[in-house]
């Protein structure tokens, strides 16, 4: 791998913290409360706004009511995203006259929106009327970021508080982060996007002549938009003559930014950043990678300063950047190799693997763009995952798997790898002999329990997922591939929605009832079986007494908690994943390279 892809990262990395860094600073002041102190007249929008949906302003939660009120606002999300879908037929801002959505897709759809995974079993731009993706999905997009940061900002409480009952207003979180932090953002952002030539309009979709009649083979497809099989499993093939070409319309640049800027990742179209009307150049390409990394990036300097010590954020942030930089070069690397089945044919060497990748953006911002999406919890896409080599492809898998902590998710990437730093003290306690502390408070057996529940959960989803997928004949009727590359298909589709990242491998028919029920659960579960046991944490954290640090005290700043936290981060994904891989990614790679 020659100079140019660590280039590349290092000019990225270098944006990526001289915007971060007074971004952090900036939602310090929101989030503390401090923007409103200032400014009178949103307090004032606060109140009413409270007011209006019925809650108390004033009120500080206790967890177990903080959970309820984040639950209840998702699940009335879920609802409504639910409804708009089915009914879309009978709603306006729909030019295409699109019909509702089947039942099963449109609750996997609405889970995954609400969840912040965005996994897409649909074409965008051939199933959501206007309104469905502005209401449902683009509104969803704000909500599911502002949980996110609303749940790390009450963990973050539980460590500055003591002797506290309660963690915070649910209700003044979540509208704290959507009015004052996401959409000035997604506003400017959008804004950038147009100028470069993102679309936004209400226009019917265009029809326009071809210069020649196109003539392709397409595969048969029935109500569901399944293909369809003759009695061997073979897909039924129809020839299609064509003179003209559909090219869709809508308001593209709105979503496109907050599903950036969010870590949502949900597409306009089914090609995703791929689509030249959602990522057209080289520029807006960058723009999107700094843009999904932005918001993790400025909580872990907002962290710092919250808990009184800004080293604290930069050993979180310099674990995710070790663990990325890792994860990128590996990437790179495998996909600056071209597949050894088509260099046998004859094809150069030296270009590398471009299969499935736009050659606006060519092998290293395929690669790193890959690497970014599946680090933050986003999802979206500029290339095709399922064409990388096996270890290329290995890496989003493996980003995913540990816990989506790299960065990770607006918020959830903090709380994740916040929870990461707590199991390294209590085994480092465990090694020495003392009990563990973090950031003054005990973790004690409580905290550890509901560790062990986050932790747990979401390879409990996804390996058991893939197991009842890979061992039902309906669940391998949507395989694509055979062997060990059809394994990897369902291994990163549960992974993806387990982990709340949206991104798929393709080569999977996922929109079927069984794939959009099973996925759905392992969203919801992936989401909320985290999240309530992290409040559980913060609300038994927050009513701790401040310890004082002594000689004894486990520093957890500085280079050696950095290796410690990374070890813990590698240790806990491998044990619970190795054998998956071992028979996906792994065994592919030695297939296809020792032949």
């Amino acid at each position: 791998m020659n100079t140019s892809p660590w280039i590349q990262i290092g000019i990225f990395l270098i944006v990526l913290f001289i915007i971060a860094w007074p971004l952090g600073r900036y939602l310090v002041d929101v989030l503390d409360g401090q923007l409103t102190r200032r400014f009178i007249w949103l307090d004032k929008f606060e109140y009413g706004l409270c007011r209006f949906i019925g809650a108390d302003p004033e009120e500080d939660m206790p967890w177990r009511r903080y959970a309820a009120a984040i639950v209840l606002f998702n699940v009335l999300g879920v609802l409504v995203v639910y409804a708009l879908q089915r009914l879309q037929s009978e709603l306006p801002l729909n030019p295409q006259a699109f019909g509702a959505v089947s039942p099963d897709s449109a609750l996997n759809t609405a889970i995954s929106f609400v969840t912040n995974t965005n996994w897409q079993g649909y074409g965008g731009e051939s199933t959501m009327s206007y309104l469905t993706q502005m209401l449902a999905l683009t509104v969803q997009n704000f909500a599911s970021a502002a949980t996110g940061i609303a749940v790390v900002l009450a963990l973050i409480r539980g460590f500055t508080r003591k002797n506290a009952a309660g963690i915070g207003n649910a209700w003044l979180d979540l509208s704290r982060s959507i009015f004052y932090v996401l959409l000035p953002l997604s506003f400017v952002f959008a804004l950038i996007l147009v100028s470069q030539g993102v679309i936004q309009n209400f226009n019917a979709y265009q029809e326009v002549k071809l210069i020649e009649p196109l003539e392709y083979a397409a595969p048969k497809q029935d109500l569901n938009g399944q293909p369809l099989k003759d009695d061997q499993g073979n897909v039924i093939m129809e020839a299609i003559k064509t003179d003209k070409q559909s090219i869709a319309m809508g308001p593209v640049a709105s979503q496109e930014a907050i599903k950036l800027i969010g870590t949502n990742g949900g597409g306009f179209f089914n090609a995703n950043s791929a689509h030249p009307f959602e990522n057209p150049t080289p520029l807006t390409n960058f723009l999107e990678m700094i843009s999904i990394f932005l918001i993790p990036t400025a909580l872990c300097f907002a962290f710092g300063q919250m808990v009184g010590d800004q080293r604290e954020g930069w050993t979180i942030l310099a674990a995710m950047t070790v663990l990325f930089i890792a994860m990128a070069a590996v990437a790179l690397w495998s996909e600056s190799h071209s597949n050894p089945l088509i260099t046998q044919l004859g094809a150069d060497a030296s270009m590398g693997n471009l299969e499935g990748k736009e050659i606006r953006f060519g092998i290293i911002s395929s690669a790193l763009f890959a690497t970014v999406t599946t680090a933050a919890s986003c999802g979206a896409v500029n290339s095709m995952h399922d064409s990388f080599l096996p270890l290329g492809g290995l890496i989003p898998m493996g980003l995913m798997m540990l816990g989506e902590v790299v960065f990770g998710g607006v918020g959830a990437g903090l709380y994740g790898m916040l929870i990461f730093a707590m199991l390294a003290v209590f085994l480092s306690g465990l090694m020495i002999g003392r009990t563990p502390e973090y950031l003054g408070k005990k973790i004690e057996v409580f905290e550890m329990k509901m560790i062990s529940i986050a932790v747990l959960v979401i390879p409990l989803l996804v390996l058991s997922g893939t197991a009842i997928a890979v061992v039902t004949e309906i669940g391998k009727a949507s395989m694509a591939n055979p062997g060990a590359h059809g394994l990897s298909e369902i291994l990163y589709a549960f992974t993806s929605a387990g982990n709340n990242n949206g991104s798929a491998f393709a080569g999977l028919s996922a929109n079927t009832p069984f794939y959009n029920i099973m996925l759905a659960i392992a969203m919801w579960f992936g989401r909320f079986g985290v999240i309530i046991p992290i409040l559980a944490i913060a609300g038994k954290l927050a009513a701790k007494p401040k310890l004082t640090v002594t000689s004894g005290t486990l520093p957890t700043h500085g280079p050696l908690f950095v290796v410690l936290l990374i070890s813990t981060v590698i240790i806990i994904g491998a044990l619970n994943y190795i054998p998956a891989l071992a028979l996906g990614p792994i065994a592919e790679h030695l297939q296809l390279f020792t032949r």
